[in-house]
C-alpha cells in the first residue's frame, strides 16, 4: 500500500480535515468554547475552594440589620462621615467605597430649606448657613486615606464631554497596553468636592462573562483614553503611601501591574482571576454596629477597608465561579486577599500552546490509528490518555493555582474518534442541541422538540408579530419579605415554589417565560412559534395559576398546622394582568449578554393592566384586545374605562373570573348584566340608576360565587362622591389612574 493511500485512505482525510478544522477552532475560541471552559475551571473553585488564610481586609457592611436600624438607603452622607470617623478611629489603613455618589444629597440642610417653602424665612436661613451634607462627608474624606468608587459606562455620555478624569501617575515597561485593556467611553463620578478629596479614586466596574459569571475582575482600565485601577489595587495603592503604579506589557498584552511593590501577574487584558473562598461572615463588620460602637478594638486596626452593601433590597450581589450568588463588595475585597496573600489564579500565554499540542498529538494518534486497530483499543487508549491529561490539569490547579483547560482537548480527542464513523449524526444532534440550550430556559419543552424539528420557524434577531403578554406580581410582598427579614433563605424557598407553580401553567399552556422580576413574571404567547388560540392559552394559565397559589396556600397552611414552629403562613395573593397587540419580539440587549424578549406599547399595557387588577380588587385584570377575543370562552367582565400612566386614549378593563362553565351559568349572566347595567348608568351620570344597578349586581355576585365585594365597594364610593360633586357634561366616565 502505497503511503498515500494509507495516510489519507480509511477515512483518514476526514480525520485529517476534522483536526485542522478542530486547531483552528481551538485558535478562534468562540463563545460556547469559552464558556464551557469557564464552567470547568468553576468546577475546580467548587470541588476546591480556597481557604481564607488571616488577611488585614474587613468589609463595612450596609446589611439587612443596618438598614432596619438606621432606615432606608440612600442614607445622610452625614451618616457615611460619622462611618469614615469611626473607620478612621478604628485604626483602618486606608477606606474605599463600593457606592458611587454622582447626586448631591436631598437631606443636606440647605436643600431641606429650598424644598420646603412653608417653612418660617428664619428656619430656612438657619438650615441654609449649615454646612451641606456632602461637604461634611468630603472634610472627613480629607482627613483619612479615602478612595472613592467610580463606575464606568458603555456608551459615551449624550451630553458635551466635561473635564477628563484626574490620571494616577504611572509608569510603561513594555509597548503601549492601551490597545490591550478594557476600555470604557466615559465614567459616573462622584460630586466633585468628594473627588477633590478623595486620596484616591477606583474603577469598581467588574463586566460578566457572557453567562453572566463574574470570573475576572480589571486591575487597570481604559477611560475616555486614559488609564485608571480598579477599586481593590487603588485601596491598595493608597494605604501603602500613594506611590505610583507600573503596567507591565509585551507584544502578547499585558503581562501584569505594579503596585505596593509587588507585582500581580495578569491576563492579557489586564484582568485577574480571582481565587475565590466561600462567602464569611467574618469579613464583614455591620455598619449599624461600627455606628453603634459595638465593634471590638482591634477589629479593623491595620485593614484594607471597602464599604459596600449585602442587603438583599439593594440587590448588589453578582453569580460567581462558585455557583452561589455573592455581593459584590466581597468580591473586591476576597481580590485584596488574593493580592496580600499571593493567591490569584493564573492562565499563562503558554497555556494555551500546551493545550494546542494535546489536541494536535491526541488527535494525530486517533486519525492514524482508529483504521488500523479496533475501535475498543482506540477507545481504551484515548481514555488513559485523555484520564492522565484531565488528571494533569486538577494537580496544576490545585497545586499552582494554574488554570489549564481540561475541557477541548477531551473533547476534541472524543469527538474526532466518534466522527470517523458517524460525522452525520454528531452534526445533526449538535444542531438540536443548540436549539434546545438557546430556548430551553424561554418555552416548554413541546415548543422546544418543535424548534428543533422545524429550525425554519425560529427567526431571531427582533420581528414584528401579535403576541398575548401576561404579567403577575404578588400583592403584599413587602410584608412578606419583612416577615422574613432574618431568614433570607427562607423567603428564598418560598419564592421559587410560587414561581415554579406559575411557571408550571405558563409553560402547560406553551407560553414563553420573558423573566422572573424579583416575586414577578413576564410572559407571552406566540413567540418564538406560532400559538393559534395565544390569547385563550394565557388566559388558561392565568386561572391555573390562581388554582396553583391557592393549593401553595393550602398546603404551606397544612405545613404549619404540623409544625408550629413555622408560623402563620401569609396567604399568598397573585395579581395578573393580560394584553393582546402587536410587539417586537426577539434576540435584545447589549454586545455582551442579551435576552430573548418583547417590546412595545402592549406590554406597557400588560404591565399596567397588572396593576389596575390590584385597584379593581379583581385577580386577573384583561385588556379589550384579549377580552374580545376570549368572550365566547370564559366569563368575563367589563370593568371600568381606564386611562392608564403614561397613555392618552382610554382602555377598556375587563376581569376574568372564570371559564366557560361559569360564562354559561344564569346567576353570572345576570351578574354580567347589572354590570352592564351600572357602568351604563355611571357613565350618563344617572346616579340613582347606578345605585340600584349595584345593589343588584351585589346579590348576583354572591349568587355566581365571583368575590366582587372590593370592586363593587370601589363604585359605590365613587358614585356617591361623584353624586354629591358632578363631574360636568364633558365627561365621559373614564378614571385616570395615577400609579402605575
Amino acid at each position: 500500500m502505497r503511503v498515500a493511500d494509507w495516510l489519507f485512505g480509511s477515512g483518514r482525510a476526514l480525520g485529517f480535515v476534522l483536526l485542522a478544522a478542530l486547531i483552528a477552532l481551538r485558535i478562534a475560541d468562540p463563545p460556547f468554547l469559552e464558556n464551557t471552559r469557564n464552567r470547568a475551571f468553576d468546577l475546580f473553585q467548587q470541588f476546591k475552594p480556597r481557604d481564607a488564610a488571616p488577611a488585614p481586609v474587613a468589609i463595612i457592611d450596609i446589611d439587612d440589620k443596618s438598614i432596619s436600624e438606621l432606615g432606608q438607603w440612600p442614607w445622610p452622607r452625614t451618616r457615611l462621615a460619622d462611618l469614615v470617623s469611626r473607620t478612621a478611629e478604628a485604626g483602618a489603613a486606608a477606606l474605599a467605597f463600593d457606592i458611587i455618589f454622582s447626586e448631591p444629597d436631598r437631606l443636606s440642610p440647605d436643600l431641606v430649606a429650598q424644598d420646603n417653602e412653608d417653612l418660617p424665612e428664619l428656619v430656612r436661613e438657619e438650615l441654609a448657613a449649615l454646612p451641606g451634607n456632602d461637604q461634611v462627608l468630603a472634610a472627613e474624606i480629607a482627613v483619612f486615606p479615602v478612595v472613592v468608587g467610580q463606575t464606568s459606562v458603555r456608551i459615551g455620555a449624550a451630553e458635551a464631554p466635561g473635564a477628563l478624569p484626574p490620571e494616577v501617575a504611572h509608569g510603561l515597561i513594555g509597548p503601549d497596553p492601551r490597545p490591550f485593556l478594557l476600555t470604557f467611553p466615559d465614567l459616573v463620578e462622584n460630586l466633585p468636592e468628594l473627588e477633590a478629596a478623595a486620596a484616591g479614586r477606583g474603577v469598581f466596574s467588574v463586566r460578566p462573562d457572557p453567562d453572566g459569571v463574574y470570573r475576572r475582575v480589571p486591575m487597570v482600565v481604559v477611560v475616555e483614553d486614559r488609564i485608571r485601577l480598579g477599586l481593590a489595587p487603588e485601596l491598595l495603592r493608597v494605604a501603602t503611601g500613594g506611590a505610583p503604579f507600573a503596567i507591565r506589557t509585551n507584544d502578547a498584552g499585558v503581562e501584569g501591574v505594579v503596585v505596593a511593590r509587588q507585582l500581580v501577574q495578569t491576563d492579557a487584558d489586564g484582568t485577574v482571576w480571582p481565587y475565590l473562598a466561600p462567602s464569611d461572615a467574618n469579613r464583614f463588620v455591620s455598619a449599624t454596629d461600627l455606628l453603634g460602637g459595638r465593634v471590638l478594638p482591634d477589629r479593623l486596626d491595620g485593614h484594607l477597608v471597602l464599604v459596600g452593601t449585602s442587603a438583599i433590597g439593594l440587590e448588589d450581589f453578582r453569580a460567581t465561579p462558585l455557583g452561589v450568588a455573592m455581593a459584590g463588595v466581597e468580591i473586591h475585597a476576597q481580590v485584596l486577599e488574593n493580592i496580600l496573600t499571593g493567591s490569584l489564579l493564573v492562565r499563562p500565554n503558554y497555556t494555551i500552546a500546551a493545550e494546542l499540542t494535546v489536541v494536535f498529538v491526541l488527535g494525530l494518534l486517533a486519525v492514524l490509528l482508529l483504521p488500523a486497530m479496533g475501535a475498543l483499543w482506540v477507545v481504551a487508549s484515548a481514555l488513559v490518555l485523555l484520564a492522565g491529561y484531565a488528571s494533569a490539569t486538577w494537580f496544576l490547579f490545585s497545586g499552582q493555582r494554574v488554570l489549564l483547560d481540561p475541557t477541548y482537548p477531551l473533547f476534541a480527542t472524543a469527538l474526532l474518534v466518534m466522527t470517523m464513523a458517524t460525522a452525520n449524526y454528531i452534526r445533526e444532534e449538535r444542531r438540536r442541541e443548540q436549539i434546545r440550550g438557546a430556548f430551553g430556559q424561554y418555552v416548554s419543552p413541546d415548543l422546544v422538540a418543535r424548534l428543533a424539528d422545524s429550525p425554519e420557524d425560529l427567526r431571531l434577531g427582533g420581528e414584528t408579530r401579535e403576541l398575548t403578554l401576561l404579567f403577575t406580581d404578588v400583592r403584599g410582598f413587602t410584608t412578606i419579605s419583612e416577615d422574613f427579614k432574618d431568614n433570607p433563605p427562607g423567603l428564598t424557598a418560598l419564592m421559587n415554589r410560587f414561581l415554579t407553580t406559575l411557571s408550571q401553567a405558563i409553560l402547560a399552556e406553551g407560553g414563553t417565560i420573558d423573566k422572573f422580576m424579583g416575586d414577578a413574571v413576564m410572559a407571552f404567547w406566540n413567540a418564538p412559534v406560532d400559538v393559534a388560540d395565544h390569547a385563550e392559552a394565557a388566559c388558561r394559565a392565568a386561572l391555573d395559576m390562581q388554582a396553583g397559589v391557592s393549593a401553595l396556600n393550602a398546603q404551606r397552611a397544612a405545613e404549619a398546622k404540623e409544625d408550629p414552629a413555622i408560623g402563620t403562613p401569609h396567604v399568598i395573593t397573585v395579581g395578573i394582568g393580560i394584553n393582546t397587540g402587536t410587539c417586537v419580539v426577539g434576540n435584545m440587549g447589549s454586545d455582551t449578554r442579551f435576552d430573548y424578549t418583547a417590546l412595545g406599547d402592549s406590554v406597557n399595557l400588560a404591565s399596567r393592566l397588572e396593576g389596575a387588577s390590584s385597584l379593581y380588587d379583581v385577580g386577573i385584570a384583561l385588556g379589550a384586545s384579549t377580552a374580545d377575543r376570549v368572550k365566547d370562552s370564559f366569563a368575563i367582565l367589563e370593568l371600568d374605562l381606564i386611562r392608564v400612566k403614561g397613555k392618552t386614549q382610554p382602555e377598556c378593563v375587563f376581569a376574568l373570573v372564570g371559564d366557560a362553565a361559569l360564562a354559561a351559568s344564569g346567576a353570572f349572566v345576570a351578574l354580567r348584566s347589572e354590570i352592564q347595567t351600572m357602568l351604563a348608568a355611571y357613565r350618563e351620570q344617572d346616579w340613582t340608576g347606578a345605585r340600584t344597578a349595584l345593589a343588584a349586581a351585589r346579590a348576583q355576585a354572591a349568587a355566581a360565587d365571583v368575590p366582587l365585594s372590593g370592586y363593587l365597594d370601589l363604585f359605590r364610593d365613587r358614585i356617591e362622591d361623584l353624586a354629591s360633586d358632578p363631574p360636568g357634561a364633558d365627561w365621559q366616565g373614564v378614571f385616570i389612574a395615577t400609579s402605575k
